[in-house]
């Protein structure tokens, strides 16, 4: 079990979609947290091919592995590239 400093935490949802979810703990007598963490994982699994064709396309486009740009991104290292940083990329390109 995480540390209180450790937890992750979401903004309020909204009326119904908090209300969905108190609906959805109770028929599952779960935790209203448990409930959000275990929709919240299963939707992140749903999604996996999409997040690494985009995570790809990123690394592609600097020219670096997937590995590399997983762990910028889990870092916080990663930032959108300049119209200048990319208009560099394919003078580079178009000499090689």
């Amino acid at each position: 079990m995480p540390k209180a400093t450790d937890r992750q935490y979401i903004n309020y949802l909204g009326e119904y979609y908090d209300d969905c979810l108190e609906i959805e703990s109770v028929l599952k007598n779960r935790a209203k947290s448990a409930e959000a963490a275990s929709l919240l994982s299963s939707k992140l699994q749903e999604r996996e091919a999409r997040r690494n064709a985009m995570v790809q396309y990123l690394a592609d486009k600097r020219g670096i592995a997937f590995k590399e740009m997983w762990q910028q991104l889990l870092k916080k290292e990663y930032s959108p590239m300049t119209p200048e940083e990319f208009a560099q990329l394919e003078i580079v390109d178009e000499g090689s």
